[in-house]
This record gives C-alpha cells, structure tokens and sequence, in this order.
C-alpha cells in the first residue's frame, strides 16, 4: 500500500506543478475509495496535503518569476477568511451528499477545461480589486466546504477575471491554494481521524512530483495536458455521481 500511495502523492504534485491546481480533484476520491477514509476524514486530510504541495509548488515558481504577490495575498487572504468561515459545513452533509457535490463540482471543471482554449488566448486585461476580493472569497468558499484548494477554479479566474496572464496564474495560484487550504485545514481539525504518517507519505512524495511539474511546465504543452486531465476529471466524476447520487 505504501508504494501506491507514494504513486498517488506524486501524481498529486505533478498535478499541481504543471498545472497549477487537480490536487485536491486526485486527493479526495483517492483517500476515499482506494486509502479507505471517510468523506469527511479525506476533506482533512487532502487540504493538508495540498496545502503543503501547493506552498513547494508556489516557491518553486518564485524563482521562474511566474508569482504575483500583488494578486496572491489579497485574493488568497480573503479566500482564507471565508474558507475558515464556511470549514463547519461539512460535518453537517451525509458522505453521499459530500461526494455527491464534490462530483458535480468535478464535472463543471472538466468542462471548463475542455473548452478552456479561448481563455489562454485571451488577451489580459487588470480588473478592479473588487473583483480580486469577490473571486478570492468564492474560491475560499469552495475550499471550506469540499476541501478543495481551488486550483482549476482560481486559474480561470485569474486569467477570465483578474486580468494575469496564463503562466503568472499557474504560479500565483499555488500561494492562493496553500492559503485556503491552510484556513480550510484549521476550520477541519477535530473532524474524523487524523493520520500524520499518512499525510507524511503523501506530501514527500508530492513534493517530489511538485518540483517535476513545475520544471517539465516550461517544455511540456500545457493546453494537451489540460485536455487529457479534463477527460480523466469528468470520467471519475461520472463514477462518484453513479456511486453516490443513488444513496441520498
């Protein structure tokens, strides 16, 4: 078992590293159906791992120059607010409803994906801070609630709303992720089991795929990539909608 989830914290990273966000999309079903946890005890745990991740991942970008911290803190600060804020409810939905949800949510994302062309091409243009602020507390909400760091939602955003150019976004997404994740995180503590080593295995190996990710971005065409992922992200949602949706 450890070697599969030295397999999955990699994939998890790598996710992350060339991306800029599916972390939490390969996390939570992978802690549920294949580790065994809870809903609930995955959310936990996937915003620990993320979190962790997504901090490497940012860093390494740092050095690439693709970062804005302009963007990041004010975006990721409120985000990490309504993430605290809205942590609790998920303790209050049934496992199938919690899945469910996270499915419904995986679906709309691997459309967004499909059809994400015309976003990368897009000239950018700097948006009001209002629309920072109102973009950040959305993601942060998500996060709380899911626990989902938000990648593939904040990248869109950066791009469609706030104006950053797609490379910047990928970094500038990282800091956001480890900030809601981090909120999301403090909001779950208590909830379920907490497994350390489990979390350990995974944000080592994760780190490991983070650094390849983020090296591979810059020669690796990222508009295939995402197109791949996105058929993946729709298939397994498909499978947690038809495991799921029949037991509410």
């Amino acid at each position: 078992m450890i070697w599969l989830e030295l397999l999955l914290g990699f994939s998890i990273g790598l996710s992350l590293g060339l991306l800029g966000g599916g972390g939490s999309i390969l996390t939570v079903p992978a802690l549920v159906y294949i580790v065994g946890q809870t809903p609930q005890t995955a959310v936990t745990t996937s915003l620990a791992i993320v979190g962790a991740n997504s901090l490497m991942g940012a860093s390494f970008h740092r050095t690439q120059g693709t970062l804005d911290w302009r963007v990041a803190l004010p975006f990721g600060g409120i985000g990490m607010l309504v993430a605290y804020l809205a942590s609790g409810i998920s303790a209050l939905l049934p496992p199938a409803v919690l899945l469910t949800t996270f499915a419904t949510l995986m679906l709309i994302i691997g459309v967004v994906l499909l059809r994400q062309e015309s976003v990368e091409t897009a000239a950018p243009t700097e948006k009001p801070f209002w629309v920072v602020l109102a973009s950040g507390a959305g993601v942060g909400l998500l996060t709380g609630i899911l626990g989902v760091g938000g990648g593939f939602l904040i990248v869109p955003a950066l791009v469609m709303l706030v104006g950053l150019p797609m490379q910047m976004a990928v970094g500038t997404s990282l800091v956001i992720i480890a900030m809601n994740s981090l909120a999301g995180l403090a909001g779950h503590i208590g909830e379920g089991t907490f497994q350390p080593w489990l979390i350990l295995i995974f944000t080592i190996s994760g780190l490991a795929g983070t650094f390849a990710g983020s090296r591979l971005a810059k020669y690796l065409p990222a508009k295939k990539l995402q197109s791949v992922f996105a058929v993946f992200v729709i298939l397994l949602a498909i499978f947690l909608l038809a495991d799921n949706i029949q037991k509410i």
